[in-house]
């Protein structure tokens, strides 16, 4: 009975212990089924949520991609408008800053050369023909002045008033300018402005005074000796009236002498003046200067060392020869100085254009820096806009596809950089 009381205890102790486990199996596999359940669950819901985080990064990332190539579009063009603008006006602005006035400085030293070019070959060609002319007029001079000297020999006047004509008509066909080479009939005058006056009265008048370059100044009094000459030259050859004649003449040219040495026109002229140690006497005819001069060896010293040289018509033309080549050399130098002014203002204007030449290389040195600075941003490779744009694309950013492809953009841009290299 104890046996079977055991026997049974241990029956059931089994049986539950079946039951048991196969109570405790089914609640595992249900516990099983609701975790797998719920794993599902939670995985649909993470997808979901990254789905949309994925797309919430999208859009985002396009709207930045698209406002980061309009500003980068707009930057470049911008930037690249402004600095061809700026460097457009620069260059004109510069450009003609010196080209105008290089321009008109080659014309200004092409003109003084055409000038002086043209005046020396007129100068030439006028000193030919007029070395003709007043050798013909000066001999023809001569001539008609011993023709007319009878009709002068009768008043001192007369005699004075043909041999200023003859001067001036000997200065005009030189084409000497009054005012400018020469004066007539000025009136000297003392430091209040009056006329001064000589010894016998009379103003101090000179016939004419002779302006050469350097402002210096010569008085020309023309005087006549005529009246012993014509009575000289009526006499019997070696009679005593014709010695006495020749003395006569050679008195009187030696008494003009005096007279316009005792003058000192020199010291009277105006202030101003570079004054030369003597005057000029002007005998309109050769024959009674050479007269005098041939008979009395002595006649031309002394009136030079009282300062007065003796001319004739010859010797006369001969010294405004000299005056009027002065007075064109003078005008040469100006022409050749205005050249020479001419070409420094060529050659000023030459470094001009070089020192601003280099400044507009310099700017567009600076212009192309600041492009290549531009290009390292929008480069097809390193830390760029395109790699930023590339990487966004990798990432699932979306392209339009109505437009040019980054990648396309950033093979593009830099071709001719790629080509150079």
């Amino acid at each position: 009975m104890e046996a079977f009381i055991i026997i049974a205890i241990i029956a059931a102790l089994m049986a539950g212990a079946v039951l048991g486990y196969v109570m405790g199996s089914r609640g595992k596999r249900e516990i099983a089924q609701s975790g797998e359940r719920q794993r599902e669950d939670l995985k649909e819901a993470y997808r979901q949520q990254i789905e949309a985080i994925r797309q919430m990064n999208s859009e985002q990332v396009k709207s930045q991609l698209a406002l980061i190539r309009e500003q980068m579009q707009t930057t470049s063009e911008r930037v690249l408008k402004q600095r061809q603008a700026e460097l457009g006006m620069r260059n004109r602005e510069q450009v003609e800053k010196i080209i105008d006035p290089l321009q008109k400085s080659l014309k200004d030293m092409q003109e003084a050369l055409d000038k002086t070019k043209e005046q020396q070959a007129e100068a030439l060609t006028r000193l030919d023909e007029t070395i003709k002319i007043n050798m013909q007029k000066s001999q023809a001079i001569g001539e008609t002045a011993d023709r007319l000297t009878r009709a002068l020999t009768g008043e001192v006047k007369v005699q004075g008033n043909f041999g200023e004509l003859k001067l001036k008509q000997l200065l005009e066909d030189l084409e000497l300018k009054e005012g400018e080479q020469f004066d007539t009939q000025e009136t000297l005058r003392d430091k209040s402005g009056k006329g001064l006056k000589g010894d016998d009265g009379k103003g101090m008048i000179p016939d004419f005074i002779l302006h050469f370059p350097n402002n210096r100044h010569v008085v020309v009094d023309s005087k006549m000796s005529l009246t012993d000459y014509e009575r000289y030259m009526n006499a019997e050859d070696g009679s005593p009236e014709k010695s006495g004649y020749l003395k006569a003449h050679i008195d009187s040219v030696r008494t003009q002498v005096k007279r316009l040495a005792k003058k000192d026109y020199t010291k009277f002229l105006p202030k101003g003046y570079n004054r030369l140690n003597f005057a000029i006497m002007y005998v309109p005819i050769d024959g009674a200067l050479n007269l005098a001069l041939l008979n009395d060896a002595t006649l031309w010293r002394e009136a030079y060392d009282e300062g007065v040289m003796i001319l004739g018509p010859q010797t006369m033309y001969m010294n405004l020869r000299v005056l009027e080549m002065m007075w064109t050399q003078v005008r040469q130098l100006k022409n050749q100085q205005a050249m020479m002014d001419a070409a420094n203002t060529v050659i000023d204007r030459v470094q001009d254009f070089g020192m601003r030449f280099t400044d507009i290389e310099q700017s567009m040195q600076d212009t192309v820096r600041k492009m290549e600075k531009l290009k390292i941003t929008t480069a097809g490779s390193g830390p760029s806009i395109i790699t930023a744009a590339r990487n966004l694309l990798k990432a699932g950013a979306m392209e339009n596809k109505k437009k040019k492809p980054v990648e396309d953009i950033g093979s593009s841009m830099f071709i001719e950089e790629q080509v150079e290299n």
